[in-house]
């Protein structure tokens, strides 16, 4: 059971596919592309995303505090079975760093160890002590599956820094019925067939080559969460039964009057 750990800031971009279209000359100057994304293919990713049952995990997030967290389970094949590997993941985000800690194990562990609190066996100190931080977490939260999220991904790294990371997601698929990874994907589009979600991981700062490039692009960073939007519009559509898009070009969030609660 394999576990990995992640500490880094975070940029997000809304972009039009002409935008994305016109980065990806100058990042394949200095990022390579992901094992997974040879000769321009991508890959997808497939989530369940757990909340309480007013959804406050989401609706803390919203406010923008100084420290939020979410819990995640992800596969890249879909639909699962009981027995394949996922990933549970604990994100939380403190002053705008990302701490991620991962762990990996199947399906049936997976979904026991969050309905139950049955945790799979840690085979070394480091195991221990992520269990240990996903076994609090859920001490402290009663969480369920809230949220299915879906998309299609490419993703490159630095040349030279191999932590750096550029992705684009598009094709984000949501929805809040049959909320497990056997069901396979399809849901409702967060995104216009036209959009991408670029965003860049990093540890310290971007290199003056990204910089440039943006500054030239005019592209500008946005507040974007997937799990955010899609909160956003559940709730909007219990209203006004329509979906929310968050347009272009601006390239921002979904306006501030639309944080609802539902």
């Amino acid at each position: 059971m394999p576990i990995s750990s992640f500490k880094r800031k975070e940029m997000k971009f809304l972009l039009t596919k002409a935008q994305m279209e016109a980065l990806l000359p100058h990042i394949s100057q200095y990022m390579h592309p992901d094992e997974h994304c040879k000769n321009g293919t991508d890959y997808c990713i497939y989530n369940i995303y757990f909340d309480t049952d007013d959804n406050y995990l989401i609706r803390t997030s919203l406010s923008k505090p100084t420290y939020k967290e979410k819990l995640r389970m992800r596969t890249y094949s879909s639909p699962a079975a009981p027995e394949d590997m996922v990933f549970l993941e604990l994100k939380k985000k403190t002053n705008g760093i990302v701490h991620k800690r991962r762990a990996v194990m199947t399906l049936r562990e997976a979904q026991e160890l969050v309905q139950t609190g049955k945790r799979p066996e840690a085979a070394n100190y480091m195991q221990e002590q992520v269990m240990n931080e996903l076994a609090f977490f859920l001490k402290q939260n009663t969480v369920h599956p809230a949220a299915y999220i879906s998309y299609k991904r490419m993703a490159f790294f630095g040349k030279e820094d191999k932590s750096f990371r550029i992705t684009f997601d598009s094709d984000i698929t949501t929805r809040r019925t049959d909320l497990s990874l056997e069901k396979g994907s399809y849901g409702e589009q967060l995104l216009q067939p036209t959009q991408f979600l670029m965003e860049i991981k990093f540890s310290d700062a971007i290199p003056f080559w990204l910089a440039a490039l943006l500054s030239e692009q005019k592209l500008y960073k946005t507040s974007f969460s997937k799990y955010g939007n899609e909160y956003q519009n559940f709730c909007i559509s219990k209203k006004t039964a329509k979906p929310n898009f968050a347009f272009l070009p601006d390239s921002v969030l979904v306006p501030s009057e639309h944080y609802v609660h539902c």
